[in-house]
């Protein structure tokens, strides 16, 4: 009976390890998409515009700290803002599970550009900082900023949709 028992007990064992090696082959994680909830218009210091963009915005402190995680890729008239409640350096953004390359544009409270963190590399945990004031954070894909030629200065018009 205890011979019968323990065979039982081994089959039982492959039985369940063939299950759950079967099931987490079909897990799927599900593809993130962009969600248009804002536009902005850049222009350079003498009123110039340069571009425009559709935004999606992270308010919550959840959308603040997942941004742009896990996105495969962003059109080049997308980015991400990140509102904040006040103006302050920002010390703490990272690239963790971020695939795509992005610059980060620091805006203070009148939308004027006040700092760069240019070609923050994919996946890459070392923390992100301006260095002057801000209440909003703008991530865009990497090299928005040079070919747009945005600038110390340069001033951001927002519309929430």
């Amino acid at each position: 009976m205890k011979y019968f028992l323990l065979l039982f007990l081994i089959g039982l064992g492959f039985a369940c390890k063939e299950s759950t090696s079967s099931n987490s082959t079909s897990v799927k994680r599900a593809k993130i998409e962009f969600k248009k909830q804002a536009e902005m218009s850049l222009f350079n210091e003498e009123g110039e515009p340069l571009t425009q963009l559709d935004l999606e915005l992270a308010e919550t402190p959840y959308e603040q700290e997942t941004g742009l995680m896990y996105r495969e890729k962003m059109n080049d008239h997308q980015g991400m803002l990140f509102i904040y409640q006040d103006e302050r350096p920002r010390p703490s953004f990272y690239m963790k599970n971020t695939k795509i390359a992005l610059d980060l544009i620091y805006l203070d409270k009148n939308f004027k550009v006040v700092d760069f963190n240019l070609n923050a590399r994919p996946l890459d945990e070392k923390l992100l900082s301006s260095k002057q004031p801000s209440m909003y954070v703008l991530e865009v894909n990497a090299g928005f900023v040079e070919n747009h030629n945005v600038e110390l200065g340069s001033i951001a018009e927002f519309k929430r949709l």
